[in-house]
């Protein structure tokens, strides 16, 4: 498993909480997705060999939040 910590720009709710960490948890290979509001970060485990860090991204992007 590897582990990152995402810069998320856009983020200001629960309903941005809940847009991401759901899409992205869904992923295939993606073990936990953590979302930290008020620092615009999102901690994602993940298994490289499943899933890659910019399919990730591009996720993220997808639900309209700027990843740095």
């Amino acid at each position: 498993m590897e582990k990152t910590t995402l810069n998320v720009n856009g983020m200001s709710c629960g309903h941005c909480v809940k847009a991401v960490e759901g899409s992205v948890g869904e992923l295939s290979g993606v073990n936990s997705v953590k979302v930290h509001l008020k620092e615009g970060k999102v901690d994602v485990e993940f298994n490289p060999s499943e899933v890659s860090l910019d399919k990730i991204k591009e996720t993220i992007d997808d639900q309209g939040y700027d990843v740095k």
